[in-house]
């Protein structure tokens, strides 16, 4: 199968849109399929991002990355999103590629630099199927990002909301990660929410054997870190990962137990870097901010801490979640958004009450204080990942593709010479 990916996200940015990205087409590699991924070009970022060069052109077997010219998004300095001026060179790599399927990640993140339906033009020219993947709730972020009275979110959430539905709806098929997701969306006024499992963890690198005496020390020269129970977060270090909450939690946390009981270890960067850093080295003396980890860093730092901790309530599911089952250790996040499909609480791990310090905090202190609760619950954890792994989920994904390309062919029989003069 031949598959295009149009994409908001791909390494080196290391998030949960871009990193899934990469182990899809790793997977699709290694199965023979043909891929051709657009996306922002990095670029303009170098020095944030060194290592941008190993993620274009021919990356894999049967993998082209094209980097697309690319603007700030949202006045973010290490965030790009695609430009206008960059549409043609889309345009020109699907001609050249001729693709059976066309898969379009976060549609309403390109349509808004793109000032078009990513892909959808193509597609029903040449009569294949064209789908698009829900994977941010972008809505939410509002009242975050928005320099805006607090009084005009819930207009201005309505209106957006209204302009994602129409994007939505102009594809052939939308899918979803989360059944929770799937639900809003429905209230959105999106119609065409396909739920399917694709989501999931690598489970060649993603395990506990990658627990070893002394790794902090050695690995990051950390040697008061090994002794102590290890929180780690990962992510970016922004408002939207509920940062403030966590900040005012932790103030909460000192007062019931003493904080060289643990580490905070963070991985990952962002406009709020500084001032984390300055509010919680006070508060706890073995706090270390790591800055962004490459993707083949995350495994061994999983499984070599001993809680994952997010106060993000704006997840559609959750990646890091399921990277930390699969490595053993248990989790606590708030009861909101997709992560509640993952966390049975009491079980693999907690679920606070968004918004609730006292919970939140005393949720962590259980885990920081009982050992024999956190091997339980992450020997659950471990134990509920297996219908995660790559394998299955990029599977899932080809057969709707598949299902698709069908469907299509019944409707356009002659879609494959229609493609091949094109030229």
């Amino acid at each position: 199968m031949k598959i295009a990916i149009l994409t908001s996200g791909f390494p080196p940015v290391l998030d949960g849109v871009s990193v899934s990205g990469l182990y899809r087409v790793q997977k699709l590699s290694q199965w023979g399929h043909e891929v051709l991924v657009c996306y922002p070009d990095y670029s303009p970022l170098a020095d944030l991002y060194p290592n941008w060069k190993d993620y274009v052109g021919d990356i894999l077997p049967g993998v082209r990355v094209v980097g697309l010219e690319s603007t700030p998004m949202f006045g973010v300095d290490f965030e790009r999103n695609v430009s206008w001026k960059s549409y043609p060179t889309v345009v020109r790599e699907l001609e050249n590629f001729q693709p059976d399927v066309i898969h379009v990640d976060e549609p309403e993140r390109l349509f808004f630099g793109f000032f078009r339906l990513a892909g959808l033009n193509y597609a029903q020219k040449f009569g294949i199927p064209c789908v698009s993947f829900f994977r941010t709730n972008f809505i939410e972020y509002a009242e975050d990002f928005l320099p805006v009275p607090s009084l005009m979110i819930p207009m201005i959430q309505g209106i957006v909301g209204k302009i994602f539905a129409l994007i939505y709806n102009a594809y052939d098929r939308t899918l979803v990660s989360s059944r929770i997701t799937v639900e809003k969306l429905e209230k959105m006024g999106i119609k065409n929410l396909q739920y399917a499992n694709l989501l999931g963890f690598d489970a060649g690198q993603f395990n506990p054997n990658l627990r070893q005496e002394g790794f902090f020390e050695q690995r990051y020269g950390l040697p008061d870190v090994d002794r102590k129970v290890k929180l780690i977060f990962l992510g970016r270090l922004t408002p939207d990962k509920g940062w403030m909450f966590t900040l005012r939690t932790f103030e909460r946390l000192v007062k019931m137990l003493d904080p060289d009981q643990f580490a905070v270890l963070i991985a990952g960067d962002g406009p709020m870097r500084s001032q984390i850093e300055q509010h919680l080295s006070p508060l706890i003396g073995s706090v270390h901010l790591l800055g962004r980890v490459p993707p083949a860093e995350v495994p061994a730092i999983l499984a070599n801490s001993d809680v994952h901790v997010t106060a993000s309530e704006k997840e559609t599911r959750g990646l890091t979640i399921l990277e930390a089952f699969a490595t053993g250790i248990p989790a606590i996040a708030p009861r909101a958004g997709g992560v509640v499909e993952n966390i049975q609480t009491g079980e693999n791990g907690f679920l606070y009450m968004p918004q609730d310090c006292e919970d939140f905090a005393e949720k962590l202190k259980q885990l920081i204080e009982n050992s024999d609760l956190r091997k339980q619950m992450g020997f659950k954890g471990l134990c509920c990942v297996a219908d995660y792994s790559w394998d299955q989920t990029v599977k899932n994904l080809v057969k709707i593709w598949e299902a698709e390309i069908t469907n299509k062919k019944q409707i356009h029989p002659n879609t494959s010479s229609l493609k091949i003069n094109q030229t």
